[in-house]
């Protein structure tokens, strides 16, 4: 068959014929260099080791084969793996924020290659066209979300990226392919990768709807004349439709609508087989979405070898539809008010709150053209390349209506549409009217990386579209025709503003305290110890500390909001108790034995540990027996009239290792040790508060300290001289510490050492003025004064 860019036509009213687009080969040696220019961007700003939120547990997952939160993300992994067995740096954390950049870089090509394509009507000068599209690659691959994601694998949304940018091209690329076997081939390795990206992340599969716009028969201008070759068009747009409709419920999360699509795509494959007389195709169809998925088959089969990261360990069909459907989160529901309880009395999904969820949306939009600047800089560039991207789309809308209605529904599916459905609360920066827990906990801008790429393929058509008007002013006065297009290329100057405006905060060269702050957290810690954290950011950089870097694996990380889960507390009872290497520890261990303990972490049978309820009532004080150990559980301090589950372990888990192990609250839990009244019993070390059998009582060594109660002074002194990463902590960064949710654990350093700076400096001057220097350091990183102490009086 044939497509209705399949013809020599003259542009009009500019005497210039636009080469068939057959002819014209797509130019593969200026996307690599394309790709190529925008991974040295990457490089040059690379995240040298591990960073704060999921990075650690994505690159602990890949290197130990493991499995990640849900939905597991087993493409990923694999390829992961992969790539980091291959020494391409030394720092195998590096090497996996290596294949983000890879990913990203690979995808600016495609979007260089797709831009060019949809520019020919536009731009018929080959080398303006081409650097027309060059432009709108460099917006897309410096756009910050894009930028500052593609220098660290917190995510693996830039592998779906990647997905994205291919199956984009290959549609692209298919529709002006005449038709003919090879022209199938084409379209089977989209329903492969359709298929394939399923398994990594479901982002990708919304580029589907291109692919169904294009493959639409009445949409195409020149169609077969023949009732059997319109029958063969009809098959492949069902079949492909059919699978693609498959695809896209496995991420509704609902097994109803995943039965009806499964219908839909038999009735699409029976009428290609008995209609179209096209079985072929639709088995191969059939055959290659197998392929794809089967990559799922990776959960099961490696949960089953319990790797030390299992999320979610999915060995049961129970648990691997939990896994994939995401139920550990408890996502409401896209029609209910995320911020109220779900059930009756909830407020549900109004326009109010879309309007709200948009607005935060708009907010991450400002960020990608100049994040370096002020907020009012941000808005007017924002402001620039929404009316280029409009203006774009708008040419793009009279150039070609087929390849502009599918990017239209491609823009609205990763924006209004993906809104509505991640269903966010209030944004954490904005409406600060609301209370905490009606925000999220954390800026979601990485969710719509994919929308901020693909702006860059119509700005690239604005740019087209005003160095079109600017040739078109020239008509008269310069008859030639190359030359005219080549006065509107300054325009395309402005593609390097997001270049220079982000090249400070999407950076993430040098930057370390996510791995340093690991080290130094695991080394608070005695041999053989428990240390008890909270979320993501105190406990993913241990895990990749440990199992990645071997790092104090002797020390059990008991993570309190994982604790709730059914799976997490069975694989800390099989967790092996690793041997304490003495030779790459602090001094402040050295010099002693060290006994391995021996037995499971608690006495339970995984019969009891699986018929722990999620909370236990507690409506007053009630006595609890720990051995050495009478504690008070009061529902006042507690701030709840009940107990969780994860509270329970830990209960039982003082009462069987307490003598045996050191027991060590993270500072980073907050209150917890003393909502569960062990406050006398607190002894800080450094960042954590080791429990005691008895009782403390002030003495030469520990002393009451105001917010930190009993404190270990030589012990503390010792961990923030000798062992801290201090200089880490309190380096400058031209613009501080932007990510304001993870900021607590860099005033976690700044408050430990002002604080020892505070309880030293009538006995230890040197020390103190050393510590009060660092935490100065720290907190210019913040919003946070700091007041200096005040000056002893000389005796």
């Amino acid at each position: 068959m044939t497509t209705m860019q399949g013809t020599v036509r003259p542009y009009p009213g500019r005497g210039i014929a636009v080469t068939d687009t057959l002819v014209q080969r797509p130019s593969y040696l200026l996307a690599a260099a394309v790709s190529l220019g925008a991974l040295i961007i990457y490089i040059l700003t690379l995240a040298p080791t591990t960073q704060f939120w999921d990075t650690s547990e994505y690159i602990a997952a890949a290197y130990t084969l493991g499995i990640p939160h849900p939905p597991g993300n087993p493409l990923f992994v694999l390829m992961a793996h992969v790539w980091g067995l291959v020494p391409w740096v030394q720092a195998y954390a590096e090497r996996i924020n290596l294949f983000a950049a890879v990913t990203s870089a690979v995808s600016a090509g495609c979007w260089f290659l797709v831009a060019e394509r949809w520019l020919r009507n536009v731009v018929p000068a080959i080398w303006p066209r081409r650097v027309a599209a060059m432009a709108g690659a460099l917006v897309s691959a410096t756009a910050f979300t894009v930028w500052n994601q593609s220098v660290v694998n917190e995510k693996v949304y830039t592998l779906s990226l990647l997905s994205i940018a291919l199956i984009l091209w290959l549609i692209v690329s298919w529709d002006d392919q005449p038709a003919g076997e090879a022209h199938d081939h084409h379209l089977l390795l989209i329903v492969y990768l359709l298929a394939l990206t399923a398994t990594n992340h479901m982002m990708g599969v919304l580029v589907g709807s291109v692919v169904i716009v294009l493959l639409y028969p009445p949409f195409k201008t020149v169609r077969p004349a023949s009732d059997a070759e319109r029958s063969l068009e009809w098959s492949q747009f069902f079949v492909v439709t059919g699978v693609w409709a498959l695809l896209i419920t496995l991420g509704l999360e609902n097994w109803q609508f995943i039965v009806v699509a499964g219908i839909v795509c038999l009735a699409a494959i029976l009428y290609a087989a008995l209609v179209a007389k096209n079985a072929s195709f639709a088995v191969a169809a059939l055959l290659v979405a197998v392929l794809g998925l089967s990559v799922y088959l990776y959960l099961p089969i490696r949960a089953g070898f319990h790797p030390p990261i299992n999320e979610g360990e999915p060995t049961t069909w129970r648990a691997l539809w939990d896994v994939l459907s995401r139920q550990q989160y408890g996502k409401p529901s896209i029609f209910d008010n995320p911020t109220q309880p779900p059930g009756q009395g909830n407020g549900g999904h109004t326009l109010q709150l879309y309007g709200a969820q948009l607005a935060n949306y708009w907010q991450y939009f400002t960020w990608q053209f100049g994040r370096d600047w002020s907020a009012l800089a941000q808005r007017l560039l924002a402001s620039l390349f929404l009316l280029l991207g409009l203006f774009g789309a708008y040419r793009h809308w009279r150039a070609d209506r087929r390849s502009a209605l599918g990017m239209t529904l491609l823009m609205v599916a990763f924006t209004f549409a993906l809104v509505f459905y991640l269903n966010f609360k209030y944004g954490y920066s904005l409406h600060p009217e609301q209370q905490i827990n009606g925000h999220e906990v954390r800026e979601r801008d990485y969710f719509f990386i994919c929308s901020f790429a693909l702006w860059g393929i119509w700005v690239a058509l604005g740019f087209g579209a005003i160095m079109e008007w600017i040739a078109d002013r020239f008509t008269a006065s310069d008859p030639y025709d190359t030359r005219r297009w080549i006065y509107g290329t300054p325009v395309l100057a402005l593609a390097l503003i997001p270049l220079i405006g982000n090249r400070l905060t999407a950076s993430r060269k040098g930057e370390t305290m996510a791995r340093d702050f690991a080290y130094d957290l695991l080394q608070s810690v005695e041999p053989y110890g428990v240390l008890i954290t909270a979320g993501d950011n105190d406990t993913f950089p241990l895990w990749y500390a440990q199992e990645v870097e071997g790092i104090r694996q002797d020390v059990t990380v008991l993570n309190m909001s994982l604790a709730n889960t059914e799976w997490y507390p069975r694989q800390l009872q099989r967790r092996p108790i690793a041997d304490f290497d003495s030779l790459h520890a602090p001094a402040i261990y050295r010099g002693r034995a060290w006994p391995k303990p021996t037995g499971r972490l608690v006495s339970f049978t995984d019969q009891q540990l699986d018929a722990l309820q999620p909370y236990y009532v507690l409506e007053e004080k009630r006595a609890a027996h720990l051995g050495p150990i009478e504690a008070t559980l009061d529902p006042q301090m507690l701030g709840r009239p009940y107990l969780e589950k994860a509270e329970v372990i830990v209960l039982q888990v003082i009462k069987d290792q307490i003598g045996k192990r050191p027991i060590n609250f993270s500072r980073t839990t907050g209150f917890l040790g003393d909502q569960l009244s062990f406050t006398s019993r607190l002894e800080s070390q450094g960042f954590t508060r080791v429990l005691r059998e008895h009782e403390l009582t002030p003495s030469d060594s520990i002393k009451p300290v105001q917010s930190f109660g009993y404190v270990n002074i030589p012990r503390t002194t010792r961990l923030l001289l000798d062992v801290y990463h201090a200089d880490v902590a309190a380096r400058p960064r031209p613009r501080g510490w932007l990510d304001k949710p993870s900021e607590g654990i860099l005033s976690l350093y700044g408050l430990t050492y002002y604080t020892m700076a505070q309880v030293l400096q009538g006995t230890n001057t040197a020390t103190s003025a050393r510590f009060q220097a660092i935490a100065q350091g720290v907190f210019r990183n913040t919003d946070r004064q700091l007041q200096p102490l005040p000056e002893q009086p000389r005796p």
